[in-house]
């Protein structure tokens, strides 16, 4: 069965909320995303998230509505990165009573749940339900298909790969790169895009190799590190993520690669330990928000993070995902409902602010608005690094800060309205 999980109140004793909210039955929100199998870990990474950001809203008596303060709860559905399953999983969480649906580590299953939820919406209005994405970042999503059901609270690709350019461009020395990806919507779109931001940006740079692999198959990295070394590169980009990027930066240090890495998620789950020494001043991530961003607050939060998960394993804080369940929270009460519709709305005008990071919601395409960081790979007790990752001695040092202005890109979306 797929289901691994059921539906659980999270956020520590009910004695610490009004017994009005602990009568009620919670709210329900359907976590669909690979909890087995290869990109597992990836899943766990972000429950943990969601897990703190729940409890939180709980510990301070849920969410207020006209009708009395109601908790929150959360369905872990494993859809094992499978798109078959993952359309299943919503129709669980549909037929649950479940109204929204978080997931977002697949854009092709993005995609596919978008395409799904608009034709359920239509055929049965009375159980709208919306789609909050957390880390789907195919630019289609919030530009041509961009639907009125789906919320996305990561900066999507092309907003990512113009924050790693902004560093790249001023490297004059680098005259050679390898773009290599995974090989469906959204690794193609980095690789289309990448070529694109190249020539406006930085013509005198060459592209020595263009490769796609599939998607969490390749077990040995070594043949495709090989061809880059003997390309001649100097700096590879990739948006790879779990363990295609793990190998991919392991198989970097076992041939001695010397380039850098631009990359989307270099700075998490095991990445940093795979390359050790290697990476540091050559590792480069593009994220929402890092340990070592320099807002007290920030660094406040990310070690109340970590007294809740210690093992060095858990150490994978996102703010854009606290971010979306507070702005979740902020629109339920805004609309004082919960219909899809109502919150839907409230959540097209949401500004929220947490943890020293703030963002809103641009009403056009659904696309959160927020911060860029970009962060240089360094031994942990570097200036500006006093934080690691997960344990391996090695953190990011910010580099570069762009405003939610500068990050913001323009949108193709024409969104159908109910």
């Amino acid at each position: 069965m797929f289901i691994s999980g059921c539906v659980a109140l999270l956020g520590g004793a009910q004695a610490q909320v009004p017994p009005t909210a602990a009568a009620v039955a919670p709210i329900t929100l359907a976590f669909v995303e690979s909890l087995s199998g290869p990109f597992a870990n990836t899943g766990e990474a972000v429950h943990r998230n969601l897990v703190w950001a729940i409890e939180r809203v709980n510990q301070r008596g849920g969410v207020r509505l006209p009708s009395g303060a109601r908790l929150l709860a959360l369905q872990r559905i494993d859809n094992k990165g499978n798109l078959e399953e993952s359309l299943v999983a919503l129709k669980v969480a549909l037929d649950g009573g479940s109204r929204f649906v978080l997931q977002g580590n697949s854009s092709s299953i993005a995609l596919a749940l978008v395409d799904a939820l608009a034709k359920h919406n239509e055929r049965e209005p009375e159980r709208r339900a919306l789609f909050l994405n957390y880390s789907a970042v195919e630019p289609s999503l919030t530009n041509e298909r961009c639907s009125f059901w789906h919320f996305r609270f990561d900066a999507h690709a092309d907003m990512r790969l113009a924050a790693l350019m902004s560093v790249l461009r001023e490297d004059r020395a680098l005259q050679r790169v390898y773009l290599i990806g995974q090989d469906y919507s959204f690794g193609q779109s980095v690789l289309k895009q990448a070529r694109a931001q190249l020539n406006e940006q930085r013509p005198d740079i060459q592209i020595v190799g263009e490769e796609l692999h599939p998607v969490g198959r390749v077990k040995d990295f070594l043949p495709y590190l090989n061809k880059i070394k003997a390309s001649g590169a100097q700096a590879v980009i990739t948006g790879n993520w779990g363990q295609d990027l793990t190998l991919l930066v392991k198989a970097a240090r076992e041939v001695g690669f010397e380039g850098r890495f631009y990359t989307f998620y270099g700075n998490a789950l095991g990445a940093p330990a795979a390359i050790g020494d290697a990476g540091v001043d050559r590792v480069v991530a593009v994220a929402d928000w890092m340990s070592n961003a320099a807002q007290p607050e920030s660094r406040k939060v990310y070690q109340a993070f970590r007294q809740r998960f210690p093992a060095p394993a858990d150490d994978y804080l996102h703010l854009r995902m606290q971010l979306m369940i507070e702005a979740l929270v902020q629109a339920m009460e805004s609309a004082g409902s919960t219909d899809a519709v109502a919150v839907a709305r409230a959540l097209e005008q949401v500004r929220v602010q947490w943890g020293g990071q703030a963002g809103q919601m641009r009403a056009q395409d659904h696309q959160f608005q927020q911060p860029l960081m970009v962060g240089v790979m360094q031994r942990q007790g570097a200036p500006g690094v006093p934080f690691d990752v997960e344990g391996s001695g090695y953190g990011f040092k910010v580099v570069r800060t762009l405003s939610a202005k500068q990050a913001e890109q323009p949108t193709t979306c024409r969104m159908l309205r109910p």
